[in-house]
């Protein structure tokens, strides 16, 4: 099987195990803070990414990506957008 290409490889961990993210897509809308926002997103911004899960030597790992908690994802949510900063 091939590797996919990524944007970007973010190191990580999940459940105490070394792993890499493959960022697919990243996006950042900064906010307007305008009392004319048409929604809380456009006056706060936002941030989007799609991600994988990979092992160490960048294949995808579904069973690393299993053991997944919304704690973690929101953690690499972070990892993501501090290395895109």
């Amino acid at each position: 099987m091939a590797k996919q290409h990524y944007i970007a490889e973010v190191e990580s961990t999940i459940a105490g195990i070394p792993c890499l993210i493959g960022v697919i897509d990243f996006n950042r809308v900064k906010g307007s803070y305008s009392y004319h926002a048409a929604s809380d997103w456009d006056y706060y911004g936002y941030t989007e990414s799609e991600w994988e899960v990979l092992d160490r030597k960048g294949y995808k790992a579904a069973w690393l990506e299993r053991k997944l908690s919304s704690k973690d994802e929101s953690r690499i949510e972070s990892e993501i957008a501090e290395y895109f900063n």
